[in-house]
């Protein structure tokens, strides 16, 4: 995992922007698409799942993105990529070809969404109202905290993730089995995140004595890339202890 991830910022550091042969027809098709609001044929061209940002639930075929559309493209999003101009768009490397700062990605190569980093003020709404119930259910210690971040089964455990004022992360964690309505196993508070280039990949580390904790997380991803989309690693004096690959809960 080390490894990939120091070719992943050589490859962040040395990127070249260029555009494909298909850039203008993919981008141009896009735009069409959502100028015309075809959700059927916008639905077929969609990776999936489509991810939202935690803790609404990811939309996981085009069924389920034609009845949630317009809870993710509202007015204001699709007028905005309806009116775009090619100088909008852009190829970044093999991550893909990104609108804006980065609110919708498509591949390069095919033209496909593959990710909406766009939140509309109904999903702005919906995480509001799930965190608060969130909270209901979590252990007195861990009501506190500014937004959530990753609910994470591995193998062995059950590790939450929450954003705190400061903006430190805290990593809390149960044994397998264990639910978040009871104490936590242990509690880190002094998070910080590290970004891997601009696709949105990135390192959560937790420091403990001579303890380090490490939540990877890759956003974007190759096609057909084996590794998965979080890992949990612990180091202990530097060395790797503990290594388990991870995955998303949505409740």
């Amino acid at each position: 995992m080390k490894f990939r991830l120091f070719i992943l910022i050589l490859l962040t550091s040395n990127m070249v922007y260029s555009q494909s042969e298909n850039f203008e027809s993919n981008v141009n098709n896009i735009i069409t698409l959502f100028k015309q609001k075809d959700i059927d044929k916008i639905a077929s061209i969609v990776n999936f799942p489509l991810r939202r940002e935690y803790p609404i639930p990811n939309i996981e075929n085009e069924k389920e993105l034609k009845l949630r559309f317009d809870e993710v493209f509202d007015k204001t999003f699709i007028d905005m990529i309806a009116n775009s101009e090619i100088n909008q768009w852009s190829e970044v490397g093999w991550r893909g070809t990104m609108f804006e700062n980065g609110i919708l990605w498509i591949e390069s190569y095919s033209g496909r969404i593959i990710a909406v980093n766009y939140q509309s003020e109904f999903e702005k709404k919906q995480k509001e109202d799930l965190i608060a119930k969130e909270k209901k259910d979590l252990h007195i210690s861990l009501k506190n905290f500014e937004s959530p971040t990753y609910r994470i089964k591995t193998k062995n455990y059950l590790i939450r993730i929450d954003r705190l004022s400061n903006n430190k992360y805290r990593y809390a964690s149960w044994k397998t089995g264990k639910k978040e309505s009871s104490k936590p196993d242990i509690i880190l508070s002094n998070g910080e995140i590290e970004f891997l280039g601009s696709g949105g990949n990135h390192i959560i580390v937790f420091k403990n004595k001579n303890y380090t904790y490490k939540i990877y997380r890759d956003v974007l991803k190759e096609l057909n890339d084996p590794d998965p989309d979080i890992v949990l690693e612990v180091e202990k004096d530097g060395e790797t202890i503990l290594t388990e690959k991870g995955e998303l809960v949505i409740q």
